[in-house]
C-alpha cells in the first residue's frame, strides 16, 4: 500500500512544478523579446527575464528552508503554454497580430504562475511555513504586476495596431 501523501508532499511537488516552470519561461522570455515588434514589448519581456531571476532565487531560498535540494519536476502545462506561444510566434512572425499573440500567450502564462504561487502562499500558511510566505507573496505580486502591464500593453498597442491593419 502506498504512503499516505500529505499537504507537505503537495507543497513540496507543486514548489518543483512552478521551479521547473519559471526555468522554461527564462529560456522563452529573450526569443519573445527578439520577436516583439514594438519597442515596448520587447522592453516588457526583457524586464520580466530579470524579474524571474530573482523570482528563482527566492524559490531556492524556500527549497533551503525545507532542507531540499532546489529540483524541478517536469511541468507539462507550461509546456504545452509555451508550444503554443511557439506556435504563433511562427504563424504570425511579420504580421501586425504578432504583438498581440505574443502578449496573449504571456498572459496565459502569468495566470499559470499566479495560480501556483498563490495555491504555494495559502498552503504555506496552512503548514506554519512562516518564512516562506513573503518570498511566495512577492513571486505572487509581481506576476500580477506583469499580468496587468500585459494588459495595458496589449490594449494601448498589440491590439490596436492589429485591428488597424487586419481591416
Amino acid at each position: 500500500m502506498p504512503s499516505e501523501k500529505t499537504l507537505s508532499d503537495l507543497f513540496l511537488d507543486t514548489l518543483k512544478d512552478i521551479y521547473f516552470a519559471e526555468k522554461q519561461i527564462l529560456k522563452a522570455l529573450p526569443k519573445l523579446a527578439r520577436a516583439a515588434q514594438s519597442e515596448e514589448g520587447k522592453a516588457a519581456f526583457l524586464q520580466h527575464r530579470e524579474e524571474t531571476h530573482g523570482q528563482i532565487e527566492r524559490l531556492e531560498q524556500i527549497f533551503e528552508l525545507l532542507g531540499k535540494p532546489a529540483r524541478g519536476k517536469t511541468c507539462e502545462a507550461i509546456q504545452g503554454i509555451l508550444a503554443e506561444g511557439e506556435e504563433i510566434l511562427e504563424e504570425y512572425k511579420g504580421t501586425a497580430a504578432l504583438d498581440a499573440g505574443l502578449i496573449s500567450s504571456a498572459q496565459a502564462v502569468e495566470h499559470y504562475e499566479i495560480a501556483r504561487y498563490g495555491t504555494l502562499k495559502s498552503w504555506a500558511k496552512q503548514l506554519g511555513l512562516k518564512e516562506a510566505i513573503p518570498l511566495l507573496d512577492a513571486n505572487l505580486q509581481e506576476e500580477i504586476a506583469t499580468d496587468q502591464k500585459l494588459t495595458a500593453l496589449g490594449e494601448a498597442l498589440a491590439n490596436t495596431e492589429g485591428m488597424k491593419k487586419a481591416s
